[in-house]
């Protein structure tokens, strides 16, 4: 399995996911923008517009969380899915407030900075496949980015070549994604999926959750993309 780190044990239906689609894998995880930030040398124009468009991209990652709410069809999955809504819009999004008001930005600001199409592409999407399919297939547009960070992180964090500490402007984006909190909302995540793999006949379907699941990783690179065309065009 490609990059995938211990989060995500061989076999599972995740690991799986992630096997059908290597190529747009490596390209999301280890984009230049992800090695900008292992080195220190991302452009920090770049970093902010990401910041920026992040803080929209959270909102609506809300929302698809608030409709798996309602596409579940057990208490556990709503419990979930409810669990993760509040994590996003009363932590998340205030952590990533505090972190954006240390380089000046205020939670104003983003709120008003326009929608970048790179942005609007993956988040509608994601809502899309939830709207048009149930619970399996939004979790399957939904994991690339709760995985992929959690592997990110995992593999620089580990990684000798990776800048560390006050030298590094992005060294708190690799502690936060590579720390013990997000390893854990990893492996729920891979867990649920696997759940719904086997109560929703993910077996039966596993070309068609593959495609959503590599069409958002492609997704994914695409996001990452935006912050270094960002940085070439200021």
């Amino acid at each position: 399995m490609t990059d995938s780190t211990d989060l995500v044990p061989a076999g599972t239906f995740s690991a799986r996911l992630i096997d059908a689609c290597t190529a747009s894998w490596d390209a999301y995880t280890r984009h230049p923008f992800v090695a900008g930030m292992a080195d220190g040398a991302l452009p920090s124009a770049a970093f902010r517009y990401y910041l920026q468009q992040d803080y929209l991209f959270l909102i609506h990652f809300a929302r698809a969380y608030a409709l798996a709410v309602y596409k579940s069809d057990t208490l556990d999955d709503m419990r979930s899915a409810a669990a993760t809504v509040s994590a996003l819009v009363d932590t998340e999004m205030k952590l990533h407030v505090q972190y954006c008001a240390g380089l000046g930005m205020t939670e104003a600001e983003m709120a008003a900075v326009p929608e970048d199409p790179a942005c609007v592409a993956y988040t509608r999407f994601v809502l899309d496949r939830g709207h048009a399919g149930d619970l399996l297939d939004l979790y399957a547009a939904l994991a690339p980015c709760v995985i992929g960070y959690g592997v990110i992180g995992a593999r620089l964090a580990a990684d000798p070549a990776t800048r560390r500490g006050a030298g590094n402007p992005y060294d708190a984006w690799i502690t936060m994604y590579s720390g013990p909190d997000y390893r854990e909302v990893v492996r729920k995540s891979v867990a649920q999926i696997e759940r719904l793999a086997v109560r929703r006949g993910g077996e039966a379907r596993f070309d068609s959750l593959a495609a959503t699941f590599r069409l958002a990783t492609d997704l994914e690179v695409g996001f990452w993309q935006m912050g270094l065309d960002a940085a070439h065009r200021n």
